[in-house]
């Protein structure tokens, strides 16, 4: 695994996160590409990578890369990630997959053909106690699952001077909360549960109808700490918030609210599922525990614990109990399946991992989120 190289496209807050996380498991980052030659020179100092790409084509002919790890703006996901597993490189892409479900149905067919690892970064998946509670729900100490309910909310979108690539349509996808963070939560839960969501039944909102654009692009979250200078007003049309009925395919029923203007809420996803032996509920923001509740016994709670977690859970853990692990930790457990499952060579194996086919289905969910919203209906899932 050591021996692998990668190059970081994508040079936002994506990009060094990505950068941190792979060189805490050993992976050697070789270059990074930006949105031109002067941020790339930048950030690449910054971040001690030796190499700044000025274009894709060059990074793609690095001889010396194994792996691209794609962190740009949604729209050039598609494009990104089907020439570098043309070019014969793995692929790491950030989520959403693609814009469509016709560019993620393409890029989950190049994948099979390339024979090569293709992952989507459902980071959320392996904070150690959402992998606890999977075991539990897998080993039936659950019951039945029958409900699954919880929120994914922020607050870095809050005010209309508050602007990101994010917020428009033409560079994340007509759905903006639902596909940035709302789809982390749908991804976790059906992961947990081992079931897919079927229908849905959607009622969005965008509460500031006119952002303000500052000149120059606006890093995600920086919003917070740092003055910007808003220009010009730009229409929104993509939903700051709602709510999302759910329907899965072993009957249970659930919902989710998403929101990225909850006043105090910095990064909170939170589920709880309902099973006919016990509930199940995890807070990203108290990520080193879990919550068991029982009708006939007092409730417990399990702090984060190699020594306590289930044999296939404790090699996504870093630290000891009573050391807390948090989202950069996320990362780096995300990775290390990821180029683990590379290093063993038998790309016949079940991935660990999040795959191209899990991103498709991710994308598809958004658009009949949409269309159910748009249609005020219930709409199955393509």
């Amino acid at each position: 695994m050591y021996n692998l190289k990668t190059a970081i496209i994508g040079a936002g807050f994506m990009g060094p996160a990505h950068t941190e996380a792979l060189r805490r498991i050993g992976v050697n980052v070789v270059g990074l590409l930006g949105i031109d030659d002067a941020e790339s020179t930048r950030v690449a100092k910054s971040l001690g990578i030796p190499k700044a790409y000025r274009n894709f084509d060059e990074a793609l002919a690095d001889p010396n890369v194994d792996v691209v790890h794609i962190t740009t703006p949604n729209r050039l996901h598609h494009r990104m990630a089907k020439a570098a597993l043309q070019a014969g490189k793995h692929v790491m892409c950030e989520k959403p997959l693609a814009m469509t479900t016709e560019e993620t149905s393409d890029l989950v067919e190049t994948a099979r053909k390339s024979g090569l690892a293709a992952g989507v970064n459902y980071n959320m998946r392996f904070y150690p106690l959402c992998l606890q509670a999977k075991e539990m729900v897998k080993a039936g100490e659950a019951g039945q699952v029958f409900s699954i309910v919880g929120s994914y909310v922020q607050d870095w979108l809050l005010y209309p001077t508050d602007y990101n690539w994010r917020v428009l349509a033409e560079e994340g996808g007509a759905v903006r909360a639902v596909g940035d963070i709302g789809t982390h939560w749908l991804d976790l839960v059906q992961n947990i549960t081992g079931t897919k969501v079927v229908a849905v039944l959607a009622d969005l909102k965008t509460v500031h109808p006119l952002r303000k654009r500052p000149k120059g692009e606006v890093e995600t979250f920086s919003g917070k700490v740092t003055q910007i200078q808003a220009t010009e007003d730009v229409a929104i049309n993509t939903e700051d918030c709602g709510s999302i009925m759910l329907r899965f395919d072993n009957g249970a029923k659930g919902s989710l609210w998403v929101s990225q203007m909850t006043a105090g809420r910095k990064n909170c996803l939170r589920f709880e599922i309902g099973g006919t032996k016990k509930a199940l509920y995890w807070d990203s923001e108290s990520p080193n525990e879990i919550w068991s509740g029982y009708r006939n016994k007092a409730n417990e709670k399990l702090l984060k614990d190699p020594g306590l977690a289930a044999e296939n859970v404790r090699g996504f853990i870093g630290y000891p109990g009573g050391h807390n692990e948090g989202y950069p930790d996320s990362f780096k457990q995300s990775f290390q399946a990821f180029y683990s499952y590379i290093a063993n060579g038998d790309m016949s194996a079940h991935p660990p991992f999040a795959t191209f086919a899990d991103g498709h289905h991710e994308v598809a969910l958004g658009e009949a989120i949409f269309r159910s919203h748009r249609e005020e209906k219930w709409v199955a899932v393509a």
